[in-house]
């Protein structure tokens, strides 16, 4: 009687656990489709005034940085204070975990934004977006180091087929004219790819302990104060903020931060279900939903390279995903 109890109980918690996995699954590829919507949105801003003076060259995308990341912060507040745990958000600063969630948010906001913007600048997109979403492989390799994360080689060849399809999506022949601050633009590109790459192993470490929104919530706090109060005084970027402001532009940065929010709470919250490698591999498809949305709202052409990369995503993403019985082991990929 009581063997035949302990079955059951197991039964019941295998079923919770595998209901847990698939959510994480799902919270992952609403992630990533969130954050193609919101870069098609925080691209359209940046061709509108102020933000296309040719003069304004590193302002500008710092500037709609510190827009999108304070909006993002400010919504995120706003609903966990609504949910009773503002306390909990400056208590967990004080703790071990927040220094760790203090750093992802440095390693991800100013130093990965912020390099990818630059490197944008000096290199174009040509060569940084292959670059940069190379950074669920960067997570990979720290996750293994840092979370002990077991990551099979079935795993390991989806993250590559996801990493490989969203470079055919994204790439597109270089003009063959280079600057002399190329090498600039690869080097930021790939810090870009560090910090990002390092942001999702911080914070997974701190949401051990602590709520993924309370993580979040920290980590946008943090990125927003330093891009306020550090970044903009210093490259005397408050000028663009106030006229922005009275732009649609600065609405539209506004609606994007908003998107952000709900895609970085989504992608935190599958973390923590369903482990750093697996989230990121899904997460990567914003690339996907970017040209999607594009060809939606901004009449981009749905081209074979789309069509090609998105069969490559696809399929790299079931591999990730891996068997459904093995989703219910938190952190092993296999």
């Amino acid at each position: 009687m009581k063997l035949q109890s302990s079955v059951n109980i197991e039964s019941l918690v295998a079923q919770r656990n595998m209901h847990f996995a698939r959510t994480g699954i799902l919270i992952a590829l609403f992630s990533g489709m969130t954050w193609g919507l919101d870069g098609v949105v925080l691209g359209s801003a940046l061709t509108m005034a102020p933000f296309i003076d040719p003069e304004l060259w590193l302002l500008a995308p710092l500037t709609a940085a510190a827009m999108h990341d304070a909006t993002s912060a400010f919504v995120i507040t706003a609903i966990n204070i609504y949910s009773g745990k503002s306390k909990e958000i400056f208590r967990s600063l004080l703790s071990k975990p927040g220094k760790f969630i203090c750093l992802g948010a440095l390693m991800g906001g100013p130093i990965g934004m912020g390099g990818y913007l630059l490197a944008l600048k000096f290199a174009g997109p040509a060569f940084v977006l292959p670059i940069t979403t190379l950074y669920p492989a960067i997570a990979s390799l720290l996750a293994v180091v840092v979370l002990k994360e077991n990551i099979s080689k079935l795993a390991w060849a989806g993250l590559g087929m996801c990493i490989l399809g969203a470079i055919v999506i994204g790439y597109t022949p270089p003009s063959g004219e280079t600057t002399s601050q190329f090498y600039y633009g690869i080097a930021f590109a790939f810090l870009a790819t560090i910090g990002w790459g390092s942001e999702g192993v911080c914070s997974t470490y701190g949401m051990d302990l602590l709520d993924p929104s309370v993580v979040l919530n920290i980590r946008q706090l943090v990125s927003a104060t330093t891009y306020l109060l550090v970044i903009l005084p210093i490259a005397g970027g408050y000028m663009i903020l106030t006229e922005a402001a009275w732009n649609i532009s600065g609405d539209l940065i506004l609606f994007a931060g908003v998107l952000g929010a709900a895609s970085y709470l989504t992608w935190y919250r599958a973390m923590n279900m369903t482990g750093v490698s697996r989230a990121m591999g899904i997460n990567v498809t914003y690339a996907l939903w970017g040209i999607i949305f594009s060809s939606v709202f901004m009449d981009t052409e749905i081209t074979a390279t789309l069509v090609i990369g998105a069969i490559i995503i696809t399929a790299g993403m079931i591999m990730v995903v891996g068997n459904p019985k093995n989703m219910t082991t938190l952190r092993n990929v296999n």
